[in-house]
């Protein structure tokens, strides 16, 4: 069976939601996968809600639309009320539990991955990498790519006069796969 992923991925403006996608879909194609990004842009800008879906395939892929996504990242309440009954039965959900109630999570139909993303970014030393740390853990959780195809991917997203932030960068997404990985462990 060949390799298909997709993910909505949803938050705030401001959270860092593009960015990630935007990542995810440059490694995916550095593995050698097929790709498609699609950025949804609301009225909202900073500090309303933003969504991205991400599809990665070793095959073709027909659409960039997901109407019953396999897996979510979220990063805020608003989001986990919109997408989460969407999502496919058994589906990975990757939640930001630094500011979503772990108790919202339909445990019963979903796999959640709780991460408190602003947590471990803030412990890192950047509160605004708690994006990378979401990622991080979704990629340990879904076994997309391996976290250091989606670090070395790090170049093509951030701006070459904030290059010096690659490195945290990579310390997110990697904190984000160890706190998946441990928490898989327990489950």
């Amino acid at each position: 069976m060949s390799l298909y992923q997709d993910v909505i991925i949803a938050g705030f403006g401001g959270q860092g939601v593009m960015l990630i996608g935007n990542l995810l879909a440059y490694a995916a194609m550095d593995a050698g996968r097929n790709v498609t990004y699609m950025p949804v842009y609301g009225p909202e800008m900073r500090g309303g809600t933003a969504n991205c879906t991400v599809v990665i395939s070793e095959d073709e892929i027909g659409s960039p639309l997901i109407r019953r996504p396999k897996s979510l990242i979220i990063m805020n309440r608003p989001s986990l009320d919109k997408f989460q009954p969407m999502v496919q039965d058994g589906g990975v959900v990757v939640i930001n539990s630094s500011l979503i109630d772990e108790g919202l999570a339909d445990k019963n139909r979903v796999r959640p991955i709780f991460v408190p993303a602003n947590d471990i970014a803030d412990k890192i030393g950047n509160l605004r990498m708690a994006n990378m740390v979401a990622l991080g853990a979704y990629v340990q959780a879904t076994g997309v790519l391996p976290v250091e195809v989606v670090q070395k991917s790090l170049d093509k997203v951030i701006a070459k006069h904030y290059a010096h932030l690659i490195p945290k960068n990579a310390d997110a997404l990697a904190a984000g796969a160890e706190h998946a990985a441990r928490q898989m462990e327990t489950v």
